[in-house]
């Protein structure tokens, strides 16, 4: 009689915790209708898009001045006035590493270092401030053009839409 009295209240608790599980539909229909409120809220929230006509000039490009050194001797000649740099790192060996993928793209990459001991990786040097603009310009556009600035933000670590000028002092 115990027996048959124990295996009821056992079946009876199988029954209570049975029926207190949520199913899985109740999660998916919880979603789904958190889903539907977001997007009728995106859909009625007007989007605007506002583009800038205005070309960039030399002048609202902005440009930093430090005094650098190329790291390699060999890099010195190709160290010019104004450079495009796309990162600025504190450890030499990951430098060397974006310089190496870089060259890899087609980059002919100079390795140079202030005199607080950050090294700027620089993709090309001009004498002419107006020709590292359009360079810079170019770089961005072709990366921004291929829809893959996350993918190159991963790879290189570089985000490609913020290379900027530096002008070199001696």
């Amino acid at each position: 009689m115990k027996r048959f009295h124990f295996a009821l209240i056992l079946a009876a608790l199988m029954i209570l915790g049975a029926s207190c599980k949520p199913k899985q539909s109740t999660y998916k229909q919880v979603y789904e209708a958190a889903k539907e409120r977001e997007m009728q809220q995106s859909a009625s929230q007007p989007t605007t898009v506002v583009k800038d006509a205005r070309p960039i000039t030399p002048t609202e490009v902005s440009v930093r001045k430090e005094k650098v050194e190329p790291v390699y001797a060999n890099d010195a000649a190709g160290l010019k006035r104004y450079s495009v740099v796309i990162a600025s790192l504190s450890v030499k060996l990951n430098a060397e590493s974006l310089k190496d993928r870089m060259v890899n793209e087609g980059y002919p990459v100079i390795l140079a270092q202030n005199e607080q001991g950050m090294y700027r990786v620089i993709v090309a040097s001009y004498d002419d401030r107006q020709q590292a603009v359009a360079k810079r310009e170019e770089i961005i556009n072709k990366y921004n053009a291929r829809g893959n600035t996350d993918y190159l933000r991963r790879t290189y670590g570089v985000p490609f839409n913020d290379l900027w000028i530096l002008e070199r002092q001696y």
